[in-house]
Order: structure tokens, then C-alpha cells, then sequence
């Protein structure tokens, strides 16, 4: 299920600004630092985070043509704020919920499958400790 536009413009309008605060240190749940293909501009998007065994799965709520996912497959920087920590991340790919899902870790699996976005997700790999 993708959904509505009109809801991701309301998050990014109302939403997001509030949850940026709390999704770093809640669990499956992160900000997602990227770069403005066009503009440049720093972006930190709150999503939902899925630890894979070299990096995160991120489910692609609002369709692949979301902002966010235009940017990393672009291939600006990515740094993933989670737990208290920022990670760098890259390698973007894109691909299907079920193939994602069998990168999941384990303990995470039941909850990433719970979640109604089926389109796809993206998969990052990472690169370390951001500096």
C-alpha cells in the first residue's frame, strides 16, 4: 500500500519537524540525513529503520518518487541518526519489500513485515561511524 501524497505533504509539513526530535533514540525508528540533488540543501527525514547484517532497509512509504529516495539514489551523502549514534551510509539499491525482508535481521523481521508499505525499500549499506 503506498500512501496518499496529501499525507506525506502534511508529515513533512506538521510531523516531521516534531518526530526529528524523538526518532533518533526510539527503536526502528531514525533520521535519515541526505543531500538535495538539486538544491544542495541538507535534509533529515524521520523513517523507519530496519538493521540488515551491513546496514539498514528503509520501507518506501509514499512511492520511489519521494524526495528522500531521489536523493540517495543520487548519490549524495547519507548518515543514518539512530540510538544516539550517526552512521554513514552507502551503495543505495532499491528493491522489493520481500526481497529486502530476507536482509532484515531476524529479531526485526515480524515488525518490518507488519508494516503495510509494500512497494519496496531501500537498502543502504554501511560505511561507518559518521565523523
Amino acid at each position: 500500500m503506498r500512501m496518499p501524497r496529501r499525507i506525506a505533504e502534511f508529515n513533512k509539513r506538521v510531523t516531521n519537524p516534531t518526530a526529528r526530535a524523538i526518532t533518533p533514540w526510539l527503536p526502528y525508528l531514525g533520521t535519515l540525513e541526505h543531500v538535495g540533488r538539486k538544491s544542495g540543501k541538507r535534509y533529515r527525514t524521520p523513517l523507519l529503520v530496519f538493521e540488515t547484517a551491513d546496514g539498514y532497509a528503509f520501507l518506501i512509504g509514499y512511492g520511489r518518487e519521494t524526495d528522500w529516495v531521489k536523493n540517495v539514489l543520487a548519490g549524495g551523502p547519507a548518515v543514518l541518526h539512530r540510538r544516539g549514534r550517526a552512521v554513514t551510509l552507502v551503495d543505495p539499491r532499491v528493491m522489493s519489500k520481500a526481497e529486502a525482508a530476507a536482509l532484515v535481521v531476524p529479531r526485526a523481521r515480524l515488525l518490518y513485515r507488519a508494516f503495510p508499505y509494500d512497494e519496496a525499500a531501500v537498502v543502504l549499506t554501511s560505511a561507518g561511524l559518521a565523523g
